[in-house]
């Protein structure tokens, strides 16, 4: 991390009760999006990084901020074993294959397999450094990764960042749904809006008889929607296709005509925020 930490207070604004980061310095970031779960194994990093890549081909500059501090998995999706640079105690962020300008704290580490053992004021600082301390440039969309969990580095993002709304991700299992409502009361008790609901994992295509296997269950994707009052976004299958070119650092490759309606609901947001 750079040792460059001004006060934050003089980056700071009010905002409905809140303290939020204002715009990075020598940068532009459109619109802030982040994707929440509450629930690990839900295939919320594979989601933020589709997103990513929807956007980016649908021609607009975006960038993908890895804030899961301990548990970093971007950079792997992406194939980046590069460091990223630091240069006159600024975060020059790595470009994906794609022009995805990406950064992660396995972009600083010696071995992408090094443990961070870190208590919960230094994830917060690192969260925030990741906005204030990255040379994003111009951006147009950034996207952002949390952690699983309602702690340190989810509160901080919700506080601090800007927010222009909050993907929420779930899976069939009674289990991920319990603790996904959790997510999203704490969404609601942040005010930070939510643009809707992703169930991940919804099913599996059988490769031989083509038929949809509910290997997670029965989906409850509209039960949540209804429940909660959210827009069911989408049900995303179980494909291990998507795995192989996570696993070989090749997720820019795979076909992300599916989040097409997932990203003109944001364009829909900006349309109406203009």
């Amino acid at each position: 991390m750079t040792e460059n930490r001004q006060a934050e207070e003089s980056t700071t604004v009010k905002a409905s009760g809140i303290e939020k980061l204002s715009q990075p310095e020598n940068s532009h970031i459109g619109r802030t999006i982040a994707v929440m779960s509450g629930k690990g194994g839900v295939g919320k990093s594979s989601v933020s990084a589709l997103l990513a890549v929807a956007l980016t081909r649908q021609g607009y500059r975006v960038g993908l901020l890895d804030a899961d501090i301990t548990g970093p998995s971007i950079p792997k999706l992406f194939g980046m074993r590069h460091h990223a640079e630091v240069i006159e105690n600024k975060i020059i962020p790595s470009n994906s294959r794609l022009g995805i300008k990406v950064i992660s704290l396995n972009l600083l580490l010696h071995q992408e397999d090094d443990p961070v053992i870190w208590r919960g004021p230094l994830i917060g600082g690192a969260v925030k450094q990741f906005w204030t301390d990255v040379l994003w440039g111009e951006l147009d969309y950034l996207v952002v990764d949390l952690p699983p969990g309602t702690g340190d580095a989810p509160l901080t993002v919700l506080q601090s960042l800007p927010l222009d709304g909050l993907v929420i991700v779930s899976s069939p299992q009674d289990l991920a749904v319990m603790v996904v409502k959790k997510a999203i009361k704490m969404a609601r008790m942040m005010k930070v809006p939510i643009v809707g609901l992703i169930e991940n994992m919804s099913s599996m295509v059988c490769p031989h008889c083509g038929e949809a296997i509910e290997i997670f269950g029965i989906s409850k994707a509209e039960e949540v929607a209804r429940a909660t009052g959210l827009k069911l976004l989408g049900r995303l299958p179980l494909d291990p296709e998507l795995s192989r070119l996570g696993d070989g650092g090749a997720v820019e490759d795979y076909p992300v005509e599916l989040f097409n309606n997932i990203t003109d609901r944001f364009n829909e947001m900006a349309k109406k925020a203009n």
